[in-house]
């Protein structure tokens, strides 16, 4: 009998994978009944990760959209699937229980089947409530590795986790290859370790294909026993995405295994309103870069659409540095030559760090570090001397428990700046909130909505969602829109501040929104004309593809100039704050 593998459409992850934004909730019912009549998805990945976070950046409300786009899917009987980061839930920091537990009642009630879960630094005591939460709301679990390439990361490792997550009760297990860099003869036999162990687990595959491996893992996973594939579909698929529906089913057909028939005249309508939603706005918002594969991203690990932030970051300091080096006589670095050097510097300090795996928030985290490793490196100043609190809380443990071993020279940093260590289990570092929300709300006269949907979203994304309520947040993504399409029409229409040679610029390094208070554990204070800033102070941070970039002076002076207001969109080189 012929083994059968199943597809699931990552629609959400395709954009975000390729840019800032994903459709609006009336192209995703648009689209919808079109993929249903595909016939080859058993199961679509429908909501999760940031994917509610940008319809409240659109100004829209994220449980309509998520209840609507789930809804077709439902009625056709395809499974649906989120993507949940353990501890951080469906945000980047640290969630209170009481929240976490809520978000599984809600997404059942929405009609969303699976729950993803995943922690980023594979700790399964993160991974325990997300399973127990799951179960109990009726949901699917599904545990999920994150997958990397390292002397630490081997199959008795995972397996470790696999384990754990058995233990806890999970229904399934989901290999995460987000970077796409895991080898696949390894994913394969890691496959067959887990189906000969625990025969029972549904396992499914999810691999990103950047650095070119993820086909061939795909048919490596297929024969070792995974029952479902992740897949993507045109005008999308590829470059630092996934691979297309297509090619894998054709190669798995080929293979001998059993998989669906692909209804192509539904798949070109699909195809044709994809690139329709791209025409209209979304394409403003996705990175050329990412449209492109990369075997640069073998050995560095780092996923696909770093690239894109990585290259606005070289492209910003290269000047200044490339003025250090000609100051000290010494050769100018081209572009290219800068990024060998960052992804070196990437290389020597993971396994520094404890070797997380390098998927949201820490593949940002240990990228920022090398950076400006790698800037105080050229100015023959100490390494590890700018690392945000962030990173910070990585490194301490707080966020959980890292694969490997600290070097010694960052613990005696740590030490040295009178750090603590935490070996506790993350989420005892945060209490329940949910009453304080609730206070709030009835305060403000705001409906808890069904299921208590709205109470949950508010404890998930609170800043994002008040900017909602206050209609700020359709306001600033009109007026970015409208900024994008008057730059295409008129060309570039950046800031230019006449530069005085006697004071010192801090300028933005990507396009992003202003953010001097993200609402992460306390709340930051905008600057001010006049304050001392020292070097490696915080600046502001930057939003960008759904991610927060802590901006930090390179110089030590007074304020003199502010360009930048809370909530404003700035462009890569913008001056963001000018010191005397």
């Amino acid at each position: 009998m012929q083994k059968e593998i199943k597809f699931s459409l990552l629609y959400r992850d395709m954009w975000q994978s390729s840019g800032k934004y994903v459709p609006r909730v009336d192209q995703l019912k648009q689209i919808a009944p079109v993929i249903v009549d595909m016939g080859c998805f058993s199961r679509v990945e429908t909501n999760g990760g940031a994917f509610e976070q940008v319809n409240l950046l659109y100004g829209e409300n994220p449980n309509k959209a998520v209840r609507e786009w789930t809804q077709p899917f439902n009625d056709a009987g395809i499974q649906t699937h989120m993507l949940e980061r353990a501890l951080n839930g469906i945000r980047m920091y640290p969630v209170p229980a009481d929240v976490r537990r809520l978000m599984f009642k809600v997404k059942k009630a929405q009609g969303v089947d699976i729950a993803r879960s995943f922690c980023g630094l594979n700790d399964h005591r993160n991974l325990e409530l997300s399973i127990k939460y799951a179960k109990e709301a009726g949901m699917i679990s599904q545990a999920t590795l994150s997958i990397t390439h390292s002397e630490i990361h081997t199959i008795d490792y995972y397996m470790g986790v696999v384990d754990k997550a058995v233990e806890y009760g999970t229904d399934e297990i989901c290999l995460k290859d987000m970077a796409g860099v895991g080898r696949p003869v390894t994913l394969g036999n890691l496959v067959r370790r887990i189906k000969e162990k625990h025969p029972h687990l549904v396992i499914q595959y999810h691999g990103h294909s950047g650095p070119g491996f993820s086909v061939a893992s795909m048919l490596e996973v297929a024969r070792a026993g995974a029952d479902y594939i992740d897949v993507a579909m045109e005008p999308l698929s590829w470059g630092m995405v996934h691979p297309d529906v297509i090619t894998i089913q054709a190669m798995l057909k080929d293979a001998g295994f059993k998989v669906p028939e692909i209804n192509m005249k539904a798949y070109m309508k699909a195809r044709a309103l994809s690139q329709e939603f791209i025409d209209g706005f979304l394409g403003y918002f996705i990175n050329p870069r990412n449209r492109y594969m990369s075997s640069l991203l073998v050995q560095v690990g780092l996923p696909g659409g770093m690239m894109g932030s990585m290259m606005a970051d070289l492209k910003n300091v290269q000047q200044g540095l490339n003025q250090t080096l000609q100051a000290k006589g010494e050769k100018e670095l081209t572009e290219d030559e800068l990024l060998v050097k960052l992804f070196d510097e990437v290389k020597d300090i993971w396994p520094k760090l404890g070797h997380p795996p390098l998927v949201t928030p820490f593949s940002q985290y240990v990228k920022n570090i090398a950076l400006l490793n790698v800037m105080q490196e050229i100015q023959d100043k100490p390494k590890f001397q700018m690392i945000d609190n962030n990173a910070w809380d990585m490194i301490l443990g707080k966020a959980g428990k890292l694969p490997g071993k600290l070097a010694p020279e960052v613990v005696e940093l740590a030490e040295k700046q009178g750090k603590e260590f935490y070996e506790g289990v993350p989420q005892d570092n945060y209490p329940d909130e949910l009453d304080k929300y609730k206070k709030e709300m009835e305060e403000n006269g705001w409906d808890f909505g069904p299921d208590n949907e709205e109470l949950f979203e508010f404890a998930m994304h609170e800043r994002q969602y008040r900017d909602y309520k206050s209609g700020a947040a359709k306001k600033r993504f009109q007026d970015e829109l409208n900024k994008l399409r008057k730059e295409k029409q008129n060309g570039s229409d950046k800031k230019a501040v006449q530069k005085d040679p006697s004071k010192k610029d801090i300028t933005s390094p990507s396009t992003g929104r202003i953010l001097f208070n993200i609402n992460y554990y306390v709340h930051e204070r905008a600057i001010e004309a006049g304050t001392h800033i020292n070097k490696g102070d915080r600046i502001c941070y930057i939003e960008s593809n759904n991610t927060f970039n802590e901006i930090n002076s390179e110089y030590e002076g007074e304020v003199a100039d502010i360009f930048i207001e809370q909530g404003e969109f700035v462009d890569r080189g913008d001056v963001l704050v000018r010191l005397k």
